[in-house]
Formats: C-alpha cells, sequence, structure tokens
C-alpha cells in the first residue's frame, strides 16, 4: 500500500497493488476502514468497505490481474476506485429473487452518490469507480434515520 500524508488541506490518497485471489477481499475492506477512519471519514466507512468490497470481488472475478484499489478523499468527496485489466465491462444482470449472486453492482448504484466505468486508455481493461460526496467542513454529517 502507499498512502500520502495526511494534509488537512489538500487530498488524501492511498493504492493498494492486490494479488488476483479473493482471499484478499476481506483483509483490504479492513484496510480500507483503517484509511477512512484515519481521515476523520468514519460516517462512510460502512458504506464504502461494502462498495469496495464488491467493486474488488467483481474484478478478481471477471476481470485480470493487475488489481490496483484507490482511494482518493478531497473537499469534492470520496472516490473509491478499482482497476483491473480484464476486457470485459461490468454489467447488471436480470436476476429472480432467487438468484444467490449478481447484485453487486445494484449495491454500488444504491449505497454511492455516483458510480461509472472508465476503459483504460490503452489495452484491455477499466477501473471502475464509486463516488460520495463529503458534507461541508463546517456541518457535523448527517445523522442516518431510525
Amino acid at each position: 500500500m502507499s498512502e500520502n500524508p495526511d494534509r488537512p488541506d489538500g487530498p488524501r490518497t492511498a493504492c493498494w497493488n492486490l494479488p488476483h485471489d479473493l482471499s484478499i477481499v476481506g483483509k483490504t475492506r479492513d484496510l480500507v476502514r483503517e484509511a477512512l477512519t484515519g481521515w476523520a471519514l468514519r460516517h462512510l466507512a460502512d458504506d464504502v468497505v461494502l462498495v469496495a468490497g464488491e467493486l474488488l470481488a467483481n474484478a478478481i472475478t471477471h476481470g485480470g490481474p493487475p488489481i490496483c484499489l484507490f482511494l482518493r478523499a478531497d473537499p469534492d468527496g470520496l472516490r473509491v476506485e478499482v482497476t483491473d485489466h480484464g476486457p470485459e465491462r461490468p454489467r447488471r444482470l436480470r436476476l429472480d429473487v432467487e438468484a444467490v449472486h449478481g447484485r453487486g453492482l445494484a449495491i454500488v448504484e444504491a449505497l454511492a452518490h455516483a458510480c461509472g466505468v472508465t476503459p483504460l486508455p490503452h489495452g484491455p481493461g477499466k477501473t471502475v469507480w464509486a463516488r460520495w460526496r463529503l458534507p461541508d467542513q463546517g456541518c457535523p454529517p448527517p445523522r442516518p434515520e431510525r
């Protein structure tokens, strides 16, 4: 992992080059949670950790190595990116209610403020990303309704 020094006035980033192995997903979720907690973004951690895990699992299952997970927090928001080098783009599946797999992109769309796919400019691969807006620095984050 590489991470820039925390600067209250600048962007914060973290990047992990990950093995093409599903067993890494759980450990990576812990790393994402640690980074967000260190950046005072704990209020987003549950949603971001779930989305990062879904994007990473999709990249490992359907994409190709190498795989990179990148986080960036700046005044405009928080962005999670997973890059892999597989040729296929992610796609939403039409599922029946008993399907066990295939809901990852729907989860990402439900939890993030925005999401998308950017093809890599040279060769096969893509970056699948999700973004969250951050509350103004002077206001506390909204409390979830119960």
